[in-house]
């Protein structure tokens, strides 16, 4: 995908997958600038802009920006992005309650199959259901929060980094009504 120049270097520039906690995150250097330019700067012509820079602050360890971005944002994306930074805060039911307003979202299908993907080359002991649920995922983190050295902390991690690609691919891409 094209992002454009200073987004694109940003992708590349952080390689630092999302945690599971909020304690966990590094804060990226280029974190404040990007914060103070406009979403529509950005991400011209994006589904949501807004949401789209939303998943980028979170990316770059800024938790707190997401956060205050994703709950003035009413879109189901604002509300995913708030959810998915209520299930790193961790506060789960607070995670849930936002994923109950997203309902079910497009990204959903493809989701559902890379977590397929990543769970047939691991074994933490995990089963999907006929299609992506956000709320057994919500439990899967907790699980692998308790046991933080697991090989579920790492499929949770792999399953969340593939949820933020596809949800902020979403957002940052133009729709095509």
């Amino acid at each position: 995908m094209d992002y454009g120049a200073r987004v694109s270097a940003l992708l590349q520039y952080s390689s630092q997958a999302l945690p599971l906690t909020r304690a966990e995150f590094v804060v990226h250097p280029e974190l404040r600038a990007i914060e103070r330019e406009p979403a529509v700067t950005l991400f011209p012509g994006a589904r949501d802009a807004d949401a789209a820079l939303s998943g980028l602050l979170l990316l770059l360890g800024g938790w707190e920006q997401s956060h205050e971005l994703s709950q003035n944002n009413s879109s189901p994306e604002g509300s995913y992005w708030h959810a998915i930074a209520h299930r790193i805060e961790p506060d789960s039911a607070n995670s849930g309650y936002w994923f109950r307003r997203v309902g079910r979202h497009p990204i959903f299908a493809e989701l559902y199959e890379r977590a397929s993907t990543i769970l047939a080359q691991h074994s933490p002991g995990w089963k999907l259901k006929s299609a992506w649920d956000p709320f057994l995922f919500i439990n899967w983190c907790e699980e692998a929060r308790l046991d933080s050295m697991s090989e579920r902390k790492s499929v949770a991690m792999a399953i969340q980094q593939a949820e933020w690609r596809l949800l902020f691919d979403w957002c940052a891409t133009a729709s095509s009504r």
